[in-house]
C-alpha cells in the first residue's frame, strides 16, 4: 500500500501540475514531505516497538496512514496536500520499521537473506502496479482516487496483520531519550528542508545557509549526547561494525539514485516524450517484472559470490543503468526502453537484497531494534536527498527554470544521479572477502 502510493504519485506528477496550477518541479514537495515525516518520527520507532508491542504499534501506523490518505484525497491545494502527505509519513514512520523489525526478530540467522528478500517485495510491487493503476485512475477518474484506493487495501492489510502477525514480547526498552530526540529531529528535519530548497529559490540563501549550519551543529551534539547513553535513540555506536556502516554508507549514495528516478523518470515519459500516464505507467512497470524475477535468485548468487562480489559488481552495473535514461529520446524503440528498465530492475533488486541483509550480519540480537531504526532513518533521508538532488540537476539543466521541459534537459540530471550511486562502489569493496559469512555469504577462501 506505501509503496504503491509513492510511486502512483509519482506517475501523477504531471496531472497534479495541471490541477495545482504549480511547476512540477515544486509538487517535489508531495513526495519529501511524507519521507520528511517519516525520518523525523522513525528515530522512536524501536523505542516505540519495544515498549508497546511491535504488532499493536504497527496496527495504529496503519490507521494513521490509511486518515492521511483520505485527506490527501480531498486536498485542493499543494499546502494541503503537502500538510496531509506528512500525516501519512507520521503513519508510514512506524509501518516500515517495525515490520522490518517483526521479520528481523523472527527469521533464524541462517534465513535471514532470504526472509529479507521477500520482505523488499512490497518495495518491488508498489513500482510494479502503482504506474499503471495511476495511468488507469487518471484515465477513467480523477487524481483522489490515487489516494482513496489504499483505504479497502489497508483495511485489508489490518485484518491479515491481526490474523497472522503474533505477539512479539519485547524487553521494556527503558526511560524514552527524550533529549536526544529531540537533536536528532532538529538535525534531521533541518538537513532535508536546506538541500530541499537549495537553489530553487523557495528562501533566500543566507537562511539556507543558516538552516544548514544548525543541522551541522545539532548532528555534532547529537552524536556527543548519544555516546554518553546506554541506550540512544539512535545508536550511532552500531557504525563501528563494518558491514553495517557498508550498508548505510554505501546503502545511501544508492538510494539517492533510487529515490531521484521515479521523479525524473515520469516528467521525462510524460512532459519530455509527451506520453500519456497511462503509457507512462505500463513502461515503467517493466522496472518491478525485473525486480520481481531476481528475488529467487538474489540469496543463490550471494551464496556463490559473496557480499563484497555481489556489492561491488551489481553496484556499477546498477549506476550505468540508472544514468541510460538520460539517452531516451522521441525516436528511441520502445523494446530498448522496456529491456532498460527490466534489467535495471534486476539488478537494483540484486543490490539492494545485499545492502539491506549485509546490515545485520554482525549486529548482536538485542540491538536489533535500533539497528532497523537507524538503518530505516538514514535510508529516508537519503531517499530524500536524492529526489531534491534530482531536481536541482533538472532545475539547472532548465536554465533555472526558463527553459522547457524538453527531453535533452534530462541529460544532466540522470548522469548525476548514476554519478553519485556508483560512489558507493568505493565503499563496497572495502569490505573484507568474508563479509556476512554467518549469513550467507561466501566465505573467505583459504590461503
Amino acid at each position: 500500500m506505501e509503496f504503491v502510493d509513492s510511486t502512483a504519485l509519482s506517475t501523477a506528477l504531471p496531472t497534479l501540475s495541471a490541477a495545482f496550477g504549480t511547476d512540477p518541479i515544486h509538487l517535489k514537495l508531495a513526495l519529501t514531505s511524507y519521507i520528511l515525516a517519516l525520518a523525523v518520527l522513525a528515530p522512536a520507532s524501536g523505542w516505540v516497538a519495544d515498549r508497546f508491542g511491535p504488532r499493536r504499534v504497527f496496527m495504529v501506523a496503519m490507521s494513521v496512514f490509511l486518515l492521511g490518505s483520505v485527506l490527501c484525497g480531498f486536498s485542493r491545494t499543494l499546502p494541503q496536500l503537502v500538510l496531509f502527505r506528512t500525516l501519512q509519513g507520521l503513519g508510514g514512520a512506524l509501518m516500515t520499521p517495525v515490520g522490518r523489525l517483526i521479520v528481523v526478530g523472527s527469521a533464524p540467522r541462517e534465513k535471514l537473506v532470504s526472509a529479507l528478500s521477500w520482505f523488499t517485495m512490497p518495495a518491488l510491487v508498489g513500482p510494479l502496479i502503482g504506474p499503471p493503476i495511476a495511468g488507469l485512475i487518471l484515465g477513467v477518474a480523477d487524481w483522489p482516487w490515487i489516494f482513496f484506493v489504499n483505504v479497502p487495501v489497508g483495511l485489508l492489510g489490518m485484518l491479515a496483520v491481526a490474523r497472522f502477525v503474533p505477539e512479539l514480547p519485547q524487553p521494556h526498552p527503558g526511560p524514552f531519550d527524550w533529549k536526544g530526540y529531540a537533536i536528532a529531529a532538529v538535525a534531521i528535519t533541518l538537513t532535508i528542508v536546506a538541500v530541499e530548497t537549495l537553489g530553487v529559490g523557495l528562501v533566500p540563501p543566507e537562511t539556507q545557509l543558516g538552516m544548514a549550519l544548525v543541522a551541522v551543529g545539532a548532528g555534532v551534539l547529537y552524536v556527543r549526547h548519544a555516546l554518553q547513553r546506554h541506550r540512544p535513540v539512535l545508536d550511532v555506536r552500531l557504525v563501528k561494525v563494518a558491514t553495517f556502516r557498508a550498508s548505510i554508507a554505501g546503502g545511501g549514495l544508492v538510494r539517492m539514485g533510487l529515490g531521484a528516478t521515479p521523479f525524473l523518470l515520469p516528467l521525462l515519459l510524460q512532459v519530455g516524450l509527451g506520453w500519456g500516464p497511462f503509457e507512462a505507467g505500463m513502461m515503467t512497470i517493466g522496472t518491478g517484472f525485473g525486480a520481481m524475477s531476481c528475488k529467487p535468485l538474489a540469496p543463490w548468487v550471494i551464496k556463490r559470490l559473496g557480499f563484497r562480489a555481489t556489492l561491488t559488481g551489481s553496484n556499477l552495473a546498477a549506476a550505468v543503468l540508472t544514468a541510460v535514461p538520460a539517452f531516451f529520446r522521441v525516436g528511441t524503440p520502445i523494446p530498448v526502453i522496456v529491456v532498460t528498465l527490466f534489467v535495471s530492475g534486476f539488478v537494483r533488486s540484486l543490490q539492494f537484497t545485499a545492502i539491506n541483509a549485509v546490515a545485520y550480519a554482525d549486529i548482536p540480537p538485542e540491538k536489533m531494534s535500533q539497528a532497523s531504526t537507524m538503518a530505516v532513518v538514514t535510508q529516508q533521508m537519503a531517499l530524500s536527498v536524492g529526489i531534491s538532488f534530482g531536481a536541482l540537476m533538472l532545475h539547472l539543466a532548465r536554465g533555472a527554470g526558463e527553459l522547457p521541459l524538453t527531453p535533452d534537459r534530462f541529460l544532466m540530471p540522470f548522469i548525476a544521479i548514476g554519478v553519485v550511486s556508483s560512489l558507493a562502489g568505493f565503499l563496497f569493496r572495502r569490505l573484507p572477502e568474508d563479509a556476512g559469512s554467518r549469513i550467507g555469504g561466501r566465505a573467505a577462501r583459504a590461503s
